[in-house]
């Protein structure tokens, strides 16, 4: 883009403004024939969605919900699966100024029920498969194929869509809960401003561009990065019902012939050890990563397997995507190891001393946070409960992300740790990020997870998870010296467990809580032994 300020002060001023109407901006303003989305089901058969069909299932769905009294600010739960309903229903949704309340099919009912219960919801739209994880409460449940039996009676709904401006809720959502219990996100209207950009700038999609991120809707990069981002920009989206496999997603990059991709870093490396790419098989132009942190042995793969690198990207329930390394040429810097990229467009961050609300010098590891008054794009304000949870510093100008980083004199972000991940292991700081990266390049590891661990002597000692590759064993002794060859001596890890799996929430990031939490369970346990 010629001009990314000028480009993102309009998409700002566009989504700020009190009289925008969701449905419109989505769906209604798009010509009628333009396709909305393509949606593949698990046998990769293939239905097209127009703007026009998806505009007319919309009204006819929001009089379904309108007959329920459901209307202006009203919680309106979803418990589905990738289809053409979901798309239907969210429109419709936002089409009678409801907000919505996505939920991962993953979730065990406890969970479901939890998230129902703190955002007041009122309806729940689940596929039937989904149903018994729906406890009693103050909603009404709606079933998918009940709802699609009303939506082909019911007439377009007449008064036409709901215009909340650019100030009222979208969505309502929970943040994944790898630190805490998870807590309620509340998102007006314009915090699509950064997602459009994201979309733009960040992922390089545009005009023309074959585009397919594979994460779920019932979080918030599959809401905003593979539904709510690519409508708002009439860029098809691409929609894969069903579980993930590594042959189904190779064959769709293919038969589809993606050019723009963005997954997990578990879905690379997932790719990286089916053996099921070879170098030149595919037409992607633009990879991204998103969700945790991307390890170096994605990248040593992807540039012989897939022609280029990996660019990674940063971002929170809370806030967005700030941070990452944009495919636009108008901005885009080299791709480097074990760093998540630059503030993109429309976003200001530093990091500050652990002890002071003050930036560090260049290079330092500190607190990351956004310069508030800096981001345009920035909305959050609060929780749903009404409280920051100490996140604003500063007197408001800093928003702490909870991670440590660093950030070069280029501006170059590295990641370094949760706030609670950091390792203290006899004063040394240590980010279990940097060992995993130097642990993941080993041929033998598959996945790994760097955690600390109570430690008479020095308090708390670094220990590794490590699923090793298939028929590749490899000794402790030799993952610990590859780690003082390569890292440094002090923060190679002082005792690593081989395991089939590593705990990992519904969205695909490693429980370094969990981790934590069994070995001080079994150091607790075999105290109690002596």
């Amino acid at each position: 883009m010629a001009d990314p300020a000028a480009h993102t002060a309009q998409l700002v001023r566009d989504y700020s403004a009190s009289s925008l109407d969701v449905a419109a901006l989505l769906c209604d303003r798009h010509p009628a024939h333009a396709v909305a989305a393509r949606i593949l089901d698990a046998d990769l058969t293939e239905t097209t969605i127009t703007y026009g069909q998806l505009a007319e299932s919309s009204r006819r769905f929001a009089t379904v919900l309108a007959r329920r009294g459901i209307g202006p600010g009203d919680r309106v739960a979803t418990l589905m699966g990738k289809s053409a309903d979901l798309l239907t229903v969210l429109v419709g949704i936002w089409r009678v100024g409801a907000v919505h309340v996505p939920l991962f099919t993953a979730f065990a009912e406890a969970a479901v029920t939890d998230r129902l219960r703190r955002a007041g919801t009122r309806l729940v739209i689940g596929d039937a498969d989904q149903l018994d994880k729906i406890g009693a409460g103050d909603w009404e449940v709606l079933e998918t194929g009940a709802a699609a039996a009303e939506l082909a009676g019911a007439e377009e709904w007449e008064p036409g869509s709901v215009a909340v401006g650019g100030d009222g809720p979208l969505v309502h959502m929970f943040t994944s809960g790898t630190t805490g219990s998870p807590k309620g996100v509340v998102h007006p209207v314009r915090y699509l401003s950064g997602w459009h950009s994201y979309l733009e700038f960040a992922l390089g999609v545009g005009e023309g561009s074959r585009y397919w991120c594979a994460a779920d809707p019932g979080w918030a990069y599959g809401l905003y990065a593979a539904i709510a981002a690519p409508l708002a920009a009439g860029v098809p989206t691409i929609l894969l019902r069903g579980g993930f496999s590594a042959d189904t997603t190779v064959e769709v990059l293919s038969r589809l012939r993606v050019t723009h991709f963005a997954a997990a870093p578990t879905v690379y490396r997932a790719l990286r050890n089916s053996g099921r790419i070879r170098h030149g098989e595919l037409n992607i132009a633009c990879m991204s990563s998103a969700g945790e942190p991307l390890t170096p042995e994605v990248n040593a793969w992807a540039t012989g397997a897939l022609g280029g690198r990996v660019h990674d990207h940063y971002g929170q329930t809370e806030v967005g995507m700030p941070i990452g390394f944009p495919h636009d040429a108008s901005v885009a810097v080299p791709v480097t190891d074990n760093a998540m990229g630059v503030a993109l467009p429309g976003w200001s961050v530093t990091v500050l001393d652990p002890d002071r609300d003050e930036p560090v010098a260049p290079g330092a590891v500190g607190r990351l946070a956004i310069v508030v008054p800096d981001s345009p794009h920035m909305t959050f304000t609060a929780y749903a409960d009404g409280d920051d949870h100490g996140r604003f510093v500063g007197a408001g100008r800093y928003y702490l992300t909870g991670d440590t980083a660093s950030i070069d004199a280029t501006g170059v972000a590295r990641f370094s740790a949760r706030d609670d991940d950091v390792i203290i292991m006899a004063g040394y700081r240590i980010g279990p990020f940097d060992v995993e990266s130097v642990l993941a390049q080993h041929p033998s590891v598959a996945e790994c997870a760097v955690i600390a661990a109570p430690d008479e002597a020095r308090g708390e000692v670094v220990e590794a998870f490590v699923v090793t590759a298939a028929d590749s064993p490899v000794s402790p002794e030799e993952l610990q010296q590859w780690v003082k060859d390569r890292y440094a001596a002090h923060a190679y890890p002082r005792r690593i467990h081989f395991v089939p799996d590593l705990p990992k929430t519904p969205s695909g990031k490693i429980q370094r809580a969990e981790l934590r939490r069994q070995r001080r369970a079994e150091a607790l346990g075999e105290s109690g032994s002596r």
